[in-house]
């Protein structure tokens, strides 16, 4: 028995114990202690053989009696013996096992070691890519931030000749409205002079008429209500005149000539700015004190040339022109533009007779209106007066409150049925 597992053993092991250069662990030993254990175990209860005979015979029997009585006491050893032998022989088989499986993986060192070869001879090759790649697109990189260094630099120099040319280009604008201004100022100047020169020429009684009572007397009517009625609301005519805010803003002692209602003092208190008004009507003047607003009783054309010269910052003159006769008209304008401070503003208000709608209703709605006034003749008395930038607006297109006139051509409406009213602002050089 011992000679068969050897065999098997070595069969199992043909290299004498070892696989691939390592050492197995050798169960050679192992097996020969449990075959002389399994020898010892197969001894038990038997009888030792001697040699034949009487004595012999009955010695062998006795033995066999006593052996047959003490099983009993023996059995459990017996139980214990093979079951360490059944524990020794599970033993050698997983060891058995492990063996085969280390000489398993010693034939696998073979393969792995040329996979690791492979795997580290690839890995060189892709490093030695990744670094060559790497190399190109820094070089690449470095070829690209040039020539974005060099197009940024073009794209500089192209800004710097443009804004070099629109530089010239505003400076060449600026001269030339410069020269304008100029041409403008010397312009105004001559006239001034010339204007001069006509005062000088005129006698005394001819340039200022002193009082529009002496050409024709006002109707008597209730002014308040006909301009309720027929020019609007307080209110209507309040955000009607917020279009003069913005050249009055800032500026000290007003002065409105016609006051009416005081709906120009309203807006003036409201921004903060210092205002009077003069008007005709003691009625109208009374509504005014008692809307808490400085106002006096007084014919425009006595009371503006009794103020200082240069004392006004601003005068507002709304719906009255057309009011006066034309005789009296130009010295009106010529003792407002007196009466204003340097760089002082003068604002009329009048209808415009360049639109054809207010010859149908609006202007003689009013008994006291005498004629309309154009634009183009009232801007000649104000650079006549001495002012300048003389900026006219035409306000109250006609279209808002005749929609039919929407069928109409749009260049003919404009130029016939434009805004019923105008203002004409001119400020003193």
């Amino acid at each position: 028995m011992i000679g068969e597992i050897r065999e098997r053993v070595r069969a199992g092991y043909p290299d004498g114990g070892t696989a691939g250069g390592v050492a197995l662990p050798d169960l050679v030993p192992l097996l020969q202690a449990r075959d002389a254990a399994e020898a010892k175990v197969a001894a038990i209860g038997s009888v030792n053989p001697r040699r034949a005979g009487f004595w012999n015979d009955a010695i062998q029997s006795v033995k066999w009696v006593v052996s047959r009585l003490l099983a009993w006491h023996v059995r459990e050893q017996v139980e214990f013996n093979r079951a360490s032998l059944a524990a020794i022989e599970a033993a050698l088989e997983a060891l058995n096992t492990n063996n085969r499986a280390l000489a398993r993986l010693v034939e696998l060192r073979g393969p792995w070691a040329e996979w690791r070869a492979r795997w580290e001879q690839r890995l060189a090759s892709t490093e030695s890519q990744l670094l060559r790649t790497m190399a190109e697109v820094k070089t690449a990189f470095d070829f690209r931030l040039a020539q974005a260094a060099e197009e940024i630099q073009r794209q500089i120099g192209q800004t710097s000749e443009e804004i070099q040319r629109r530089m010239w280009g505003d400076l060449a604008i600026l001269r030339a409205d410069f020269d304008r201004t100029r041409a403008d100022y010397e312009r105004l100047i001559h006239t001034e002079l010339r204007l001069i020169r006509r005062r000088e020429a005129l006698p005394p009684a001819a340039a200022e008429p002193s009082s529009r009572a002496e050409s024709s007397p006002l109707p008597l009517l209730d002014y308040a209500s006909l301009a309720e009625r027929f020019r609007g609301s307080e209110e209507y005519v309040r955000e009607k005149q917020r279009f003069y805010l913005p050249f009055f803003a800032g500026r000290r002692d007003v002065l409105d000539l016609g006051c009416g209602r005081g709906e120009f003092l309203e807006l003036m208190r409201e921004a903060g700015v210092p205002a009077r008004g003069i008007d005709l009507s003691a009625e109208l003047v009374g509504l005014c004190r008692a809307k808490g607003l400085e106002a006096q009783c007084g014919d425009l054309l006595a009371c503006l040339p009794a103020l200082p010269d240069e004392s006004l910052g601003g005068v507002f003159c709304a719906h009255v022109v057309e009011h006066l006769p034309m005789e009296l008209l130009p010295g009106m304008i010529r003792s407002a533009a007196a009466k204003l401070q340097r760089d002082g503003v003068l604002a009329i208000e009048t209808p415009n007779p360049e639109c054809l709608a207010i010859f149908a209703t609006h202007f003689y709605l009013d008994p006291t209106h005498v004629r309309p006034v154009p634009p183009g003749l009232l801007s000649f008395y104000l650079e006549e007066s001495g002012l300048g930038r003389i900026e006219v607006h035409r306000l109250s297109p006609a279209g808002e409150n005749a929609p039919s006139l929407a069928s109409l051509p749009p260049d003919f409406r404009e130029a016939f049925f434009g805004g019923q009213d105008y203002a004409i602002i001119g400020w003193k050089i």
